[in-house]
This record gives structure tokens, C-alpha cells and sequence, in this order.
């Protein structure tokens, strides 16, 4: 007769490592839980010496303990949530630099910043996706937002709604970023250089149209009432394109061209000299974003700098609307423009 042993008794379970709290974070740094929280909560209005905020900041790293953003909302009243959807457009690196420093300018501030896709969803109807995630405050770029959309986010808690396009939303703060004054400074360049025939670049693709038509309406601004002229460019993001344009370029008789921005400089300027055209002596060439690239090209890239508010200014605006809910939404013009000329024009 075969005997079946018995099977091994199970390994008993590993003990459960308990969750730190803020009171294990105080007892290591020798301090109180009040003073625990006011550092890791970055609270300004109470006055803490450096190095016990720094004793509390290595005891919670040391211990392996995170603020529990739940009971802070609950604490507080309202989340510290701020929402940004992503843009429906092609970002570039002005706009993701600018993006990334108020990011850490929002956490420095004790909010958590969350960053909200907008695909199957537009205008209005993304209002209410995002007031299901009860932010305390949105930032809402581009175009699109409307007052009902505003007021859906107000009522499901958002203190603070900013808008960064071109133009006011009723019940939203407004970052004004109108684009036409980037097209005015290059076009006035162009024109102040002697140049009477300007091409303007028109991006093929889709979502730019809210930045590339108020661009071409200040070249023509700039130049309304002389005897200058502006021709419209439609152009792909891809060489093939930039190679047929080049191939007509002197037919089209264009002196100068606005490309935009740095990249579609880069892309025509490189379709312009395979043609044989010189820069600037036939045409002159001027961009905009003022990236580090165009000052590598050959000749170099002149180019319209963009000034963009800094993070901070945007954080402090929203930690502001926050702490009062009740006040009027204010409107600012946070977007300048100036040519930064180089050999290319």
C-alpha cells in the first residue's frame, strides 16, 4: 500500500508592513504633527526654520511616507487638484517648456497637477468629463470653451477656470495670447528690410489654424496700405511638400517668406537651398519660436522670440483665483513678440 504524504503546511504570511503616518514622520524628526503637516503641505502662512523643514522633509523620505491627498481635500474643503487637458493641437518645445515650468511651479504651491486627454470629446462636452475628476481649478488651452462649460466646471467645485487662447470665455480668467502680433512683428521686419513680395506659411495640420491665421492676419497688417503683398503658403510638415513648394518658388516671384515657426523654416530653407535659391540674397527668411536650432542652420535662422508669462506668474494667478472663488475672473495680454534678426534676413 503506498502512502500519499501529507502536504507541506503552508509558509504563513509575510507580516503586513504598516502604512507610515504623519505621526511616525514627527516622532523621527522630533517634531509636532502640526509641524509635519504645515511642511509638507507647503503652508506660507506659518513661519518654519530651514533646517527643521528639512529634518521633516528626510524623515517622511526616510520612512517612506506620501500626504494622503484625500483627507488633505477633506481637510481643506476642496481638492488641490488642477486639471489641464492636453491641447487638441501640435505642441513644440516654447510651449512644452513653458507647460513643464508651471507644472513645478502648481507643485511647489501643494497642488497636484493632472494632465486630462481630450480625444472623442470637444467644447462643452469635455467640460463635463473633466468636472467628473472635481478639480479645483482648470487650465484650458487653445479655443473651444464656452460659458456653459464654465459653469458646468464651477458647480461641480472648480474655484478657478483659465482659459490661454485668444480671446475671453464669460466666468473664466483669460491668459489673452493673440497671435496676430507675432505675424505684425515679422511682416514689419520683412518690410522695413526692403522686402515687397512676403510669402506666409500656412501649416497643413489640423488644430494650428488657431494660431497660423491670426499670424497671417498681422503680416498683412503690417503691411495694409503699401505697396507690399502677401501671398498664402499652405504647406505639409513633410519634405516632399517642401521640395514641390521650392520647385515653384522663383514662379510665385516671393522675396521674402514667414515660415510660421523655426521648424517650418528649417524644412523650407533646406528645400529652398536644394533648389539653388540664396538666403537671403533672393529670399529672406524669418521664423519664429526662437529655438536654439535655428541658430545651427547656415545662414542663420532670424527668427520672432515669443514672451510667454513665466510658470510661476500663471501658478500664482491660479493659487490666487483659489483662495478666492468669489472674485471678478480678470483678462490679461500675456504674449509679446520681437525679431531677433540673424543672417537670414
Amino acid at each position: 500500500m503506498v502512502q500519499i504524504p501529507n502536504p507541506p503546511a503552508p509558509a504563513p504570511p509575510a507580516p503586513t508592513r504598516s502604512v507610515p503616518t504623519s505621526a511616525d514622520v514627527a516622532r523621527l524628526a522630533g517634531v509636532s504633527r502640526a509641524t509635519v503637516s504645515y511642511v509638507l503641505n507647503n503652508a506660507r502662512a506659518v513661519r518654519i526654520s530651514e533646517p527643521t523643514r528639512r529634518r521633516v522633509r528626510e524623515a517622511a523620505r526616510e520612512l517612506g511616507y506620501v500626504p494622503h491627498a484625500a483627507a488633505r481635500s477633506l481637510r481643506a474643503g476642496h481638492s488641490r487638484m488642477v486639471l489641464m487637458p492636453a491641447p487638441a493641437f501640435p505642441v513644440g518645445p516654447l510651449y512644452s517648456k513653458f507647460i513643464n515650468d508651471l507644472h513645478a511651479a502648481l507643485s511647489l504651491l501643494d497642488y497636484t497637477v493632472v494632465q486630462y486627454g481630450t480625444v472623442g470629446v470637444h467644447d462643452d462636452e469635455a467640460a463635463r468629463a473633466w468636472a467628473e475628476l472635481r478639480p479645483v481649478a482648470v487650465l484650458v488651452p487653445g479655443s473651444g470653451l464656452g460659458p456653459r462649460g464654465v459653469e458646468v466646471l464651477k458647480r461641480s467645485g472648480a474655484r478657478a477656470v483659465v482659459t490661454l487662447g485668444p480671446e475671453t470665455v464669460q466666468g473664466a480668467y483669460a491668459l489673452l495670447m493673440d497671435h496676430d502680433v507675432v505675424g505684425h512683428s515679422a511682416g514689419a521686419h520683412l518690410f522695413d528690410r526692403g522686402r515687397r513680395r512676403i510669402g506666409v506659411v500656412v501649416p497643413g495640420e489640423p488644430g494650428l489654424d488657431t494660431f497660423s491665421a491670426p499670424r497671417l492676419a498681422g503680416v498683412r497688417a503690417a503691411v495694409h496700405g503699401t505697396d507690399a503683398t502677401v501671398t498664402e503658403l499652405p504647406l505639409a510638415y513633410d519634405e516632399e511638400a517642401a521640395a514641390r513648394l521650392a520647385a515653384r518658388w522663383r514662379d510665385l516671384g516671393l522675396d521674402a517668406v514667414f515660415t510660421y515657426n523655426d521648424e517650418y523654416a528649417m524644412l523650407l530653407m533646406r528645400a529652398l537651398q536644394d533648389e539653388g535659391i540664396r538666403i537671403p540674397e533672393e529670399t529672406a527668411v524669418v521664423g519664429a519660436d526662437n529655438l536654439t536650432l535655428g541658430r545651427l542652420l547656415r545662414p542663420r535662422l532670424s527668427t520672432v522670440h515669443l514672451e510667454l508669462p513665466s510658470g510661476q506668474e500663471l501658478a500664482d494667478l491660479v493659487d490666487r483665483a483659489v483662495r478666492d472663488p468669489a472674485a471678478a475672473p480678470e483678462a490679461h495680454k500675456v504674449l509679446g513678440a520681437s525679431v531677433v534678426r540673424r543672417e537670414s534676413s
